[in-house]
């Protein structure tokens, strides 16, 4: 054999083995995400939030809703979930069995595209064009109805264009939250405005971060937002991060804790799932995020991550 060809296979053989852990073991590397992050109002108590986003659940996946029902041992004081728990018609009962446990503590939702409309087999390379230059393709329609009966049931308050003042631990947490920005459902007008001054938080939640609706949060004083959709990019690479958002995110920030102009933070998960038609994952595994809010300075700095503490993130299998 010669030279270009022993290239050539051994090329081949590092894709087959990349796709091989990328699909087979990565995307079942289920990941714990931790910071800790200072927006609370001066004087309040320290608050646990767990960030669920992007479950992708099909009937199947009893080791994803296994993990997702044991995340309540860390024993968070609230959860927030950003949508897209869904990826089958038949899923709505695997989440609920995954969210059980959870459904116990106080809880905020808002849905994303994947909980109205099931995926369908696209062409791969859609992924790397920019999210503007695509047409959306949606499958059949998904019972996310089911699903937020569920959630509500339990107690969880649907943030759908809602403005909501949540008791957690005798603590108010001002919320309000939008519909999914990638299928333009967003109406900030209907929660616009300042919120309340006298909550310890003033958190905003969306499916996807698009600067559109990260902008209005900002100027209205809220203090940090939720969101999901990026995947985290799905495919990094090392040394140069994720390929794309899927959305208008800038790459830097498709996953974890940054800044958002002068005064607020956001948190986007890199999510639990991916589409069964894409079911990669390359350093970038499946995650939820457990933050710990604490009281920002009294004189905040102005760095992008400055007073942002990050843990281990550390695995739980």
């Amino acid at each position: 054999m010669n030279t270009l060809g022993r290239a050539l296979l051994a090329t081949a053989a590092v894709g087959t083995a990349t796709i091989a852990y990328a699909a087979g073991i990565e995307r079942r590397h289920w990941t714990l995400r931790t910071a800790t992050v200072p927006v609370l109002s001066p004087g309040a108590r320290p608050i646990r939030v767990l960030h669920i986003s992007d479950l992708h659940m099909t009937p199947n996946q009893v080791s994803k809703q296994r993990w997702v029902a044991a995340l309540a041992d860390l024993n968070p004081d609230f959860v927030v979930n950003t949508g897209d728990n869904l990826a089958h018609k038949d899923a709505v009962p695997g989440v609920l069995r995954a969210l059980g446990p959870l459904l116990d503590k106080p809880g905020v939702f808002v849905f994303g595209s994947n909980d109205y409309y099931a995926p369908k087999l696209k062409n791969p390379v859609r992924y790397l064009l920019p999210s503007s230059k695509t047409k959306r393709i949606h499958g059949v329609t998904l019972p996310w109805r089911d699903l937020r009966a569920g959630m509500v049931e339990r107690g969880w308050e649907d943030l759908t264009h809602v403005r909501k003042t949540v008791m957690v631990n005798g603590q108010a947490i001002f919320c309000a939250g939008l519909d999914d920005p990638h299928l333009k459902r967003d109406r900030y007008a209907d929660i616009a405005g300042a919120p309340d001054p006298d909550a310890v938080l003033r958190l905003g939640v969306t499916h996807s971060p698009e600067p559109r609706v990260l902008d209005p949060f900002a100027a209205d004083g809220y203090d940090f937002v939720m969101a999901g959709h990026t995947h985290g990019g799905q495919l990094r690479v090392p040394f140069y991060g994720a390929l794309v958002t899927n959305c208008e995110l800038d790459r830097s920030r498709a996953r974890g804790v940054s800044r958002w102009g002068s005064h607020m933070w956001m948190n986007v998960s890199a999510g639990m799932g991916t589409s069964p038609y894409a079911p990669v994952r390359f350093c970038c595994p499946p995650e939820a995020s457990l933050l710990t809010l604490v009281p920002r300075p009294v004189t905040p700095g102005q760095g992008r991550n400055e007073g942002v503490r990050f843990g281990a993130g550390a695995d739980m299998m």
